[in-house]
């Protein structure tokens, strides 16, 4: 390893919100010649397999204040400043010329470290809200990388959209054509997030199930369900008489968005890029429990451009879901110029662009 090859320090915690696009800009900057190492926390580095084998993982102190007893919070402030201290120790050591977070309170550490060392630093932010890790750095930062847009900033601070940067399997079906709704086999595609799935699958089987009968028998439904949801779903639509698809995971998303009609989904800032990425009208029903309600705020850019519905959980029924299948499903030309307009707002460059940002950020003196 040559140490004179620039490094790039990238700050990031466990989920997969913030992991993904840690993930692209890591692919990117190897393929520029960088050096880059990953600083999160143990919880963090379980889910850094996606990881080039190239990125050093460094595995620093951190802790929330939003989890565990009193005594566990009592040590948060120590565990923090542990890290910190590794951190500001490790980048004296092997300085980096950029450091990237991406929230999450594994980040802290090596962004407090950049900010006490003064280091060229700056924040990704996913949703349309900063997180909470992103809010205390957002005006101790030289740049803010927002992935949707508008995103909702401290005033008097600026950010500059790039976009969500998206996997490869997602990419490799960027602006795939659209087959627009009609007589004939029709995908309906129903995704969620592990938390708040669950009433995905109390309210999407019942709202298929309502339509007519001749649309019902064109509807091909494939549903991602909670493991304790999966068998009570899946019975459902066996006693209705849909052809539909219950699992717990599905591994080819990226394919099945492509040959979707209609995307029914939560809000969360992947599924809202590899919507725009690829293209497709969608019901988009907000994660009420989400912090700061980010995920109302994701969807507000694909529903003015008249890409998507927007459904709040509160008028999440049915009745109501399935009139706006019914919507989409019935007018080819409109669901075609969502798919459009979803297309419009895709930022398939969104990871290099933000290596264009570490890169210039590393040039300035």
């Amino acid at each position: 390893m040559n140490l004179d090859t620039p490094l790039l320090v990238i700050a990031a915690g466990g989920t997969g919100g913030h992991m993904f696009p840690a993930q692209s800009l890591a692919e990117e900057m190897l393929s520029r010649g960088w050096r880059v190492k990953l600083s999160t926390d143990a919880r963090g580095a379980r889910y850094a397999g996606g990881f080039p084998r190239a990125v050093e993982i460094e595995q620093l102190s951190s802790a929330t204040f939003a989890r565990g007893g009193l005594l566990a919070r009592a040590v948060v402030p120590l565990k923090i400043a542990a890290g910190v201290l590794g951190a500001t120790f490790r980048m004296w050591r092997d300085r980096p010329a950029v450091v990237v977070g991406f929230g999450g309170y594994p980040a802290i550490p090596a962004m407090a470290a950049a900010f006490l060392l003064k280091k060229p630093r700056m924040i990704h932010e996913q949703n349309g809200v900063l997180g909470r890790v992103n809010q205390v750095f957002a005006s101790r930062v030289d740049r803010i990388a927002c992935g949707t847009w508008p995103t909702d900033l401290p005033e008097g601070v600026e950010g500059a959209y790039v976009g969500n940067p998206v996997r490869a399997a997602v990419l490799d079906r960027a602006g795939a054509g659209y087959i627009a709704p009609g007589d004939y086999p029709m995908s309906v595609l129903v995704i969620g997030g592990s938390q708040g799935a669950r009433i995905l699958s109390d309210v999407v089987p019942a709202a298929i199930a309502a339509l007519p009968a001749e649309a019902r028998a064109r509807i091909r439904v494939a549903h991602q369900a909670r493991p304790e949801d999966q068998q009570r779903v899946a019975e459902f639509y066996a006693e209705q008489g849909i052809d539909a698809e219950v699992e717990t995971f599905f591994q080819d998303v990226p394919r099945r968005l492509s040959e979707a009609q209609l995307v029914i989904c939560r809000s969360g800032a992947s599924s809202i890029a590899d919507l725009s990425v690829i293209g497709r009208p969608a019901v988009l029903v907000p994660y009420a429990a989400a912090a700061a309600d980010h995920q109302t705020a994701n969807a507000r850019g694909l529903v003015e451009a008249g890409a998507a519905i927007m459904m709040p959980e509160s008028k999440f029924t049915p009745e109501a879901l399935a009139e706006n299948i019914q919507l989409v499903l019935d007018h080819p030309e409109g669901a075609e110029q969502m798919a459009r307009a979803a297309l419009s707002l895709g930022k398939p460059e969104a990871a290099q662009t933000l290596a264009d940002m570490v890169e210039d950020l590393a040039a300035k003196p």
